[in-house]
């Protein structure tokens, strides 16, 4: 039996930080491009904390192109939030160094723990889908059939707004 290459999957990464933000974002796409190589990148955006008193965060949307399967991404993704000095803690809103959270995998729908796929931020975080529509506007949302620039330019913009931020990733 010959061994078939594994074929990459689009990865869609929202990673987001309120504590040393910029050190941690470089952090994360820095130790991202040692894994995968090319990432794709969106801009930086910054918002205010939501559901709870603290530090603005700064978000990005990354896209990599990898052969992990599900899990294993996010085990790695835990990794790198750990390096940051990331504490899980009670899965409660609060500030954090790093938060890197799977959207999407390819075109899977896994609507369970411990990743669902989808996620439901994508509709729901202005920080979320921004970038994400930046970086892959044609992108179909594998539950919803739209385009994520249709979905973005459906959303109230103004409820949740967003500044851009000039950052080097």
């Amino acid at each position: 039996m010959v061994n078939q290459p594994t074929k990459k999957k689009e990865v869609f990464l929202s990673l987001g930080s309120n504590i040393n933000p910029e050190e941690n974002l470089q952090y994360a796409c820095k130790e991202l491009k040692k894994t995968f190589g090319n990432i794709q990148v969106s801009s930086v955006y910054r918002n205010k904390s939501i559901g709870f008193e603290g530090n603005d965060f700064l978000n990005i949307v990354v896209k990599v192109k990898s052969t992990f399967n599900p899990n294993q991404m996010l085990n790695y993704l835990r990794g790198i939030e750990a390096a940051t000095g990331r504490d899980i803690g009670t899965g409660a809103f609060n500030s954090r160094t790093l938060d890197i959270d799977m959207i999407l995998y390819g075109d899977l729908i896994h609507p369970e723990k411990p990743f669902k796929i989808p996620r439901k931020d994508i509709e729901l975080y202005s920080f979320v889908l921004c970038p994400l529509a930046e970086i892959e506007p044609d992108g179909i949302h594998p539950v919803k059939g739209k385009t994520f620039k249709d979905l973005w330019e459906g959303f109230d913009q103004e409820e949740h707004p967003l500044n851009k931020v000039s950052l080097d990733i």
